[in-house]
């Protein structure tokens, strides 16, 4: 059975942010809101986390998960990136952006497009995702709430763990969240290419 935490959207109560890193740090796989949808997210580290997002969305091995960082120096150590290309992603971030990136050593293998050696990064908009990454002091390794055979992610946090409750270990709650996931960016060829148009203004990248 999922846990349930109430958070509030403009002041999250630091306990609550200390107890939702503990459990994310003890493995746990978490659903918690950010500015664009609902997410799946979990340590970087854990294999049990990766297969079980995986296995919850159905995804194969080609799935681009991606690293939602706090800040551009968290972002630095897992992506490789140009002066061009820091720039672009510069001024739109923090936001609605997934960029997508040529991974360093620090990316675990299973993390990265299995061809292409990518990974997808993001710095969020979002003031309990920000608290939540401040206090782990690390990435979560994230994917979009969105089940099979729906087109859009749900948007409310009971809704949620009444749905999901006997696969989730946990649920943050901080009021409706968005259903249109991230725009995503492909740099890893030097050039913008928009791969998914989403909650990101993409005509930037045009």
């Amino acid at each position: 059975m999922a846990k349930y935490f109430d958070v509030h959207p403009d002041n999250p109560q630091p306990r609550t942010i200390g107890q939702i890193a503990a459990l994310v740090r003890a493995d746990a796989l978490i659903a918690y809101p950010t500015d664009s949808c609902y997410a799946l997210g979990c340590r970087l580290g854990t294999r049990d986390g990766v297969d079980r997002i995986r296995s919850i969305r159905h995804l194969d091995h080609r799935h681009h998960f991606t690293l939602v960082c706090q800040d551009f120096a968290q972002l630095g150590r897992f992506v490789r990136i140009d002066n061009d290309v820091f720039r672009a992603i510069k001024a739109s971030t923090p936001g609605s952006y997934t960029f997508i990136l040529p991974a360093t050593r620090e990316v675990p293998r299973i993390l990265q497009h299995p061809k292409k050696k990518t990974v997808g990064v993001r710095i969020p908009d979002h003031v309990v995702t920000q608290a939540l990454l401040a206090e782990l002091g690390e990435p979560l390794l994230s994917s979009t709430l969105l089940l099979p055979d729906e087109e859009e992610p749900m948007t409310q946090g009971w809704e949620i763990k009444d749905r999901l409750d006997h696969v989730l270990d946990a649920v943050v709650d901080s009021g409706e969240c968005g259903t249109e996931p991230t725009t995503v960016i492909d740099f890893s060829g030097g050039e913008a290419e928009i791969v998914r148009r989403g909650a990101g203004d993409a005509t930037r990248f045009e």
